[in-house]
């Protein structure tokens, strides 16, 4: 069987979707059966970051920006080219005149419950008509796929409940935590190299309106005087949206409770993981919500939204808040420092909920997926 995957987001430059890519790879060069060949499609700037460890993937150059009129236009052609018995690509965009079969990864409905201009640095007119590209390229990537993958039941409910598809066309593959390499120096030199206070909150991503950030501001104008010396520290690189973020930080006198360290290599983020008072996430809707699963893998108690999948990814093994309300937030907070043995019951909890997460079960599941799918019909 010769399949294709689309890893244009491979590596660090795709964020979640190129960590996920990554992996998946990794993986599958792993336990791919000998009668299986892979063609994986890269962009320049990932060419050299991918080099096979399995002698039947081999690498094609696909210089398609994602989300370009040249992706719509040239990738069907190549992908047609390279004779595959199926395609997979890792996230919506697929391409309309793509060739059949194919599996797709729809990772989150994100855009499709938040199409908001506050979401966006386009003007009005831009702006819709892109939303309009997206809601056409997701319908049609779901309506075609042969088979969908997707990171969490609860992503699989949301697009059963937007498309209406047979849940038997679904399948959940959970991602996983990876390990943090060591500092070179130890945890508390890292952190006076980052300019980091001695009891902190710990966020890690982007600050997209659905993350809700605003409500960590919210929360450090709540805190009574036993929590003077709690700062929040916010771990993301600079965008629009962390720049409109550290604007209402200023605008409510709070520079010296929160920062913002910007990028931070794998072993200063695992530092950061380590000594914060707890990770806190605030979020609005996710597809699988990594960064709370990173924390517990370092020993961190975690403080999160009971939004979308988070309870579901989760389990018992964190503290939960309505992320609409910043009270409840506090209060949160105030159970993990008041309640005897709390902390070292959501620390052990914790250890326990990310050794459920495998990238080799999801490896597995997926390829499972791709001989299944090749073998059903499938629309031309």
């Amino acid at each position: 069987m010769r399949i294709g995957i689309d890893a244009r987001f491979y590596g660090s430059a795709g964020k979640g979707l190129g960590r996920y890519t990554e992996r998946l790879i990794a993986h599958l060069e792993q336990i791919a059966p000998p009668n299986d060949d892979f063609v994986i499609f890269l962009q320049q700037e990932s060419w050299d970051a991918y080099q096979p460890a399995n002698p039947r993937f081999h690498k094609v150059r696909a210089d398609f920006r994602w989300y370009s009129l040249a992706e719509q236009r040239q990738m069907p052609a190549l992908v047609r080219s390279a004779k595959l018995d199926l395609m997979h690509y890792p996230h919506f965009n697929v391409p309309l005149l793509t060739p059949s079969p194919f599996v797709v990864t729809i990772h989150d409905l994100i855009l499709t419950h938040f199409p908001t201009r506050r979401a966006t640095t386009l003007g009005p007119a831009l702006y819709w008509f892109k939303h309009l590209a997206y809601r056409i390229t997701l319908s049609r990537a779901v309506a075609r796929a042969s088979h969908i993958l997707t990171v969490s039941q609860f992503t699989a409910f949301d697009i059963q409940k937007y498309f209406g598809y047979d849940p038997k066309k679904i399948s959940v593959t959970y991602e996983a935590v990876d390990t943090f390499p060591k500092p070179a120096s130890n945890d508390q030199e890292v952190l006076r190299h980052l300019a980091v206070p001695g009891r902190y909150l710990l966020y890690v991503g982007n600050a997209y309106p659905h993350k809700n950030l605003e409500a960590l501001v919210h929360l450090l104008q709540l805190l009574p005087q036993k929590y003077a010396d709690l700062h929040v520290v916010i771990v993301g690189r600079p965008d629009y949206f962390l720049t409109r973020l550290q604007q209402l930080v200023a605008s409510t006198h709070l520079q010296e409770r929160v920062h913002f360290p910007g990028y931070v290599t794998d072993a200063e983020l695992g530092s950061l993981y380590r000594n914060a008072h707890a990770y806190i996430f605030p979020s609005l809707y996710e597809g699988f919500g990594l960064p709370p699963l990173e924390a517990m893998a370092q020993g961190t108690p975690v403080i999160s939204s009971n939004a979308s999948c988070m309870p579901e990814i989760l389990g018992d093994a964190a503290l939960y808040f309505n992320p609409k309300d910043t009270r409840g937030m506090l209060a949160a907070l105030e159970r993990l420092d008041v309640e005897p043995n709390l902390r070292p019951q959501l620390v052990d909890k914790g250890r326990q909920r990310v050794a459920q997460y495998s990238w080799k079960n999801l490896a597995a599941t997926t390829l499972q997926v791709y001989h299944s799918s090749a073998q059903s019909p499938h629309e031309v």
